[in-house]
């Protein structure tokens, strides 16, 4: 994986597809090696199309289909990686987006703290996570300005994020 590749800044990465486990007729997909280069995909396998994301989240729930069970994330960077991780906390909280920022915010911080978790494996040093986790502070930061809402720094500050994976 690529670790000094462009910062979390809100800007979709390439090289990131939920690839199938098997096939899933209520999902839209595409070919998943034109997404994910270079990772061995074959030319069978298929990934959810990029532009489903929204409707797999309403149609996961509404087909009462857990993620892991139908695809696993492939991502050649850790942008990639932490944005697929984004989405996927989206897959396992349905429901109306009402309250953007702090939608985003929750989305935000589950990917940080399984990138946490996940660290040695990964392998991500301690400063490239905390360099990640400043860059997504600012992504929501401006969020919650565009919303014209106050951001509570206390919500997502490292030791918080951090203790969500020892939760």
């Amino acid at each position: 994986m690529r670790w000094g590749d462009s910062p979390i800044d809100g800007t979709n990465p390439a090289g990131t597809a939920f690839v199938f486990r098997q096939h899933c007729e209520f999902l839209p997909s595409e070919m998943a090696r034109v997404h994910v280069l270079g990772l061995g995909l074959d030319d069978e396998a298929r990934a959810l199309a990029p532009w489903a994301i929204d409707e797999a989240t309403d149609q996961l729930f509404s087909h009462r289909q857990r993620p892991a069970d139908l695809m696993w994330l492939a991502a050649d960077s850790l942008t990639g990686l932490f944005w697929g991780l984004h989405d996927w906390a989206h897959f396992h909280n349905h429901g109306p987006f009402e309250e953007r920022a702090w939608t985003e915010l929750q989305c935000d911080a589950t990917a940080l703290a399984w990138l946490w978790v996940n660290r040695d494996s990964v392998p991500l040093t301690v400063e490239r996570w905390h360099q990640a986790h400043a860059e997504a502070e600012c992504l929501s930061r401006d969020r919650f300005a565009a919303e014209a809402t106050d951001f509570d720094r206390i919500w997502f500050e490292a030791e918080r994020v951090m203790g969500l994976a020892s939760s």
